[in-house]
């Protein structure tokens, strides 16, 4: 396009005050939003390969160049550098044309929380943010393996699971009955030193490691020195935990008698999702097989792997001595130095092509492809369609190409005053919800869904440039019909954004498509005559529940979302007017209490002469509320 050869000149002739040095770049479309983050060895030489007539890229970053309006760089002192503050970016601002790996969320972690004084071992259903503090996620287990051992690790390992916090809270309450049954030490109470409590979690992550052979021949040690010593007790103790760790040792699979430490990388792609599997081997055994899922839009496994590698394995803990690929990767010796300096020790990058190694990665490849196959299944069909899909929803909102950031809102009340609205962003047809935002209608009275409508979207359109609330939609989709299509239309025409809404039947099922002009695309096959039906060939019919699928999940997602604002916020006033069933307290005390102390919470936690220093406060009415939350008199007698 002409327009596209225009601005690629203009970038030619500002390529020449760009440094030929290490960094990273980062491109932007016109609201500033971030598009892709790379890294080059000579930003100058990366950047020109960009900007020229027929640049030699993949599909993937001919479709983001059409969007650049402008682009940054950082210097770093070298190529490592520089490998490490991509990925520090990529994590920061998630951009859409970067390869963004995403856990398998079918399957369960356990969460060991090492960044605590005192750890404790939990089920999460994904690697959170903790993990860059110290956190450590073993994983993803079936069902039934994880629940397996969990239930190992509280009959062998007595940790705490409770969440209060410690040792700020040691000594506050009595311990619970997990103390009493012998299923925890008691850290709460002091009744465990921190470096006590700590050996113990070291056993346990010995034993998730897999390196249970130790632990095993420790204990069994351990039980005949007792035995021998006529401490028949402490010995039966220590032959049930032996006896446990040996049951689910046996569960776990020999894969090489020679035993090691290494991961086994592989990759398998349907052309429309890529399926990353590593399957982890400690001394020999299969303890744990990790998927993760991007989208695949072209370029070479190896870019695939190679951004696997760096997201996976961010901390020591997670990196093993070696680590098998099926590929070549882009940059293998700098991945290699990287994981080096991460886990501060030697480790290896290696492509077997036979043998014992090789079997391994055969072994991981089957994983991977039926994991692809197994999430293809669960959405009820082929995964390629969702980019039809999209291209089909382009097409009728004339949206430039495939839409990839849609963004959908909804307006919610559950009563006088008490309005709020809704945004549920959707990436290649997938909720994102780290990027979901609730609003609060404050401009006006009463109840007027257009009206709160426009107020929502245009405080949303106010930020478009602000990345930290999101990157620019492509389209924007409105749970409502011709009413809130044509009053929000004005909004968006100015700024260039395709508007359309979600409209649904008498039984509030979505039913079509809203588009600007006001014509609705009926979607439903309860909307459409029996002829109409009839005369549909099937890549028609095959567009439109396609289509009707990804707005019912929009519009369902948008709705729940909604909704649990709703509840929250129903919550929380009932939080704070349950102060007003104490006896004594009006509106006028219940907010002398909240704005002295802040919450309802904080009340609750106040002394009797803290509550009786808040202003207009009687003393009688102070003991009433500390009544109300401690069940004691103000001289520490129970109340009868």
């Amino acid at each position: 396009m002409a327009g596209q050869i225009k601005d690629t000149d203009k970038f030619r002739a500002q390529l020449d005050l760009v440094p030929e040095e290490p960094g990273v770049y980062l491109m932007r479309d016109a609201s500033g939003s971030v598009l892709y983050v790379g890294k080059a060895n000579s930003l100058r030489q990366r950047l020109r390969n960009y900007f020229t007539p027929n640049p030699a890229v993949d599909r993937r970053i001919a479709a983001m160049i059409s969007k650049i309006a402008s682009y940054d760089t950082i210097l770093c002192a070298n190529e490592l550098e520089a490998l490490v503050l991509e990925a520090t970016l990529i994590k920061q601002y998630q951009p859409p044309y970067n390869i963004l790996m995403r856990d398998d969320k079918e399957y369960p972690y356990i969460r060991v929380t090492l960044q605590e004084a005192f750890p404790r071992v939990m089920k999460a259903f994904r690697v959170g943010d903790d993990v860059e503090e110290g956190a450590r996620y073993y994983g993803p287990w079936l069902a039934g393996d994880i629940n397996r051992a969990l239930k190992v690790l509280e009959a062998v390992f007595p940790l705490r699971t409770c969440s209060r916090d410690l040792p700020r809270d040691i000594g506050k309450e009595r311990p619970c009955l997990n103390y009493h049954i012998g299923r925890c030490l008691a850290p709460c109470a002091g009744y465990i030193s921190q470096e006590d409590y700590r050996a113990i979690v070291d056993e346990v992550i010995q034993f998730l490691d897999g390196r249970t052979d130790e632990l095993i021949k420790r204990f069994q040690k351990d039980m005949h020195q007792a035995a021998e010593e006529l401490d028949y007790e402490k010995a039966a103790r220590l032959r049930g935990k032996w006896q446990a760790l040996a049951r689910l040792r046996e569960e776990q699979r020999v894969v090489d008698q020679r035993g090691g430490e290494r991961d086994a990388l592989a990759l398998a792609r349907n052309g429309n999702e890529v399926a990353i599997c590593k399957m982890e081997i400690r001394d020999g055994r299969v303890t744990g097989v990790v998927h993760v899922f991007a989208q695949d839009r072209g370029g070479d496994d190896g870019d695939y792997l190679a951004s696997f590698i760096r997201e996976q394995y961010r901390v020591r803990g997670q990196i093993p001595r070696e680590v098998l690929v099926p590929s070549l990767l882009p940059d293998q010796d700098l991945l290699n130095e990287l994981l080096r300096q991460r886990r501060g020790a030697a480790v290896t990058l290696q492509r077997p092509q036979r043998g014992a190694k090789k079997a391994l990665i055969d072994m991981a490849q089957h994983n991977a492809d039926k994991a692809l196959e197994r999430r293809a299944l669960s959405r009820g069909s082929d995964p390629r369609a969702i980019e039809a899909t999209l291209q089909y929803l382009g097409e009728l909102t004339e949206t430039l190409g495939a839409p990839v950031r849609i963004e959908a809102y909804d307006v919610s009340h559950f009563g006088k005053g008490d309005r709020s609205g809704s945004m549920v962003v959707f990436v290649h047809g997938r909720p994102q919800r780290s990027s979901y935002r609730h609003f609060t209608v404050k401009g006006f009275e009463g109840i007027d869904d257009y009206q709160a409508m426009r107020e929502i979207l245009s405080r949303r359109l106010a930020r478009l440039g602000d990345e930290q609330f999101g990157g620019r939609p492509d389209l924007i989709l409105l749970d409502g019909g011709r009413g809130h299509v044509s009053t929000s239309l004005s909004l968006t025409e100015d700024l260039g954004l395709p508007l359309a809404g979600m409209v649904k039947d008498d039984r509030h099922r979505t039913r079509g498509l809203v588009l600007r002009s006001g014509q609705i695309v009926e979607l439903s096959p309860v909307a459409l005559s029996d002829q109409e039906l009839q005369e549909e060939s099937e890549e028609d019919r095959a567009r439109r529940l396609g289509l009707l699928h990804l707005l019912t999940s929009i519009q369902d997602e948008a709705h729940r979302f909604a909704s649990r604002h709703n509840e929250q916020r129903r919550h929380k006033r009932a939080k704070r007017f349950q102060l007003e069933t104490i006896a004594g307290v009006g509106p006028s005390r219940r907010k002398a209490l909240l704005t002295a102390f802040g919450s309802t919470k904080k009340i609750s936690e106040a002394s009797l002469e803290e509550l009786a220093g808040v202003p207009g406060l009687p003393r009688a009415v102070a003991e009433a509320v500390h009544l109300h939350f401690h069940g004691q008199q103000p001289d520490g007698k129970e109340d009868q």
